[in-house]
């Protein structure tokens, strides 16, 4: 588990309001994203756990099984899981709102799998099918001081720009 010197976080809002060339830069050989449908709430759990833990994602860990089938189990929600030579390297949902809007909800790679470059690639590929989601006119997501030291920059190179900053404590 990574230590978290302060109590306090920032939390980073970014957002989109057009698609970036995204084909610029082929998938790597064996790197594929599948959509999990029909929906599967065990996937998602299993999914928040894995990837969350090391950045102490804990609001959801007291998720039953039919509260985890309450969000994921609506046409909605999106869930895709990334593979890397059938090595499962991460996850991303993402939920279609109102006017247009389609949020990352949750965004993250097996903790085997940091460094290595993935988190652009799945990134890209999660910027692509959020747009070709029907009537998609904003992507956005939030992020903050206790993810991962990159992710800030990431999105932002992916073309994400910041539109509204908290501090939590």
């Amino acid at each position: 588990d990574h230590v978290f010197m302060s109590q306090e976080t920032i939390v980073y809002y970014l957002e989109m309001h057009k698609c970036p060339n995204t084909n610029s830069h082929p998938l790597p050989v064996g790197f594929e994203v599948t959509k999990i449908s029909p929906p599967d709430p065990q996937v998602n759990a299993r999914f928040y756990r894995e990837v969350g833990g090391p950045w102490a994602w804990r609001a959801l860990l007291v998720w039953s099984n039919d509260d985890w089938a309450k969000v994921v189990d609506r046409p909605e929600f999106h869930t895709w899981v990334a593979t890397s030579n059938g090595d499962e390297v991460g996850y991303f949902e993402v939920e279609q709102q109102e006017d247009g809007d389609a949020e990352i909800v949750h965004f993250g790679l097996v903790e085997a799998f940091i460094g290595q470059g993935f988190g652009r690639v799945m990134l890209s590929e999660t910027i692509r099918l959020a747009w070709e989601l029907p009537g998609t006119r904003r992507v956005w997501v939030h992020t903050c001081t206790r993810d991962h030291a990159g992710a800030l920059q990431n999105y932002q190179r992916r073309g994400f720009t910041l539109y509204k900053t908290e501090i939590e404590c």
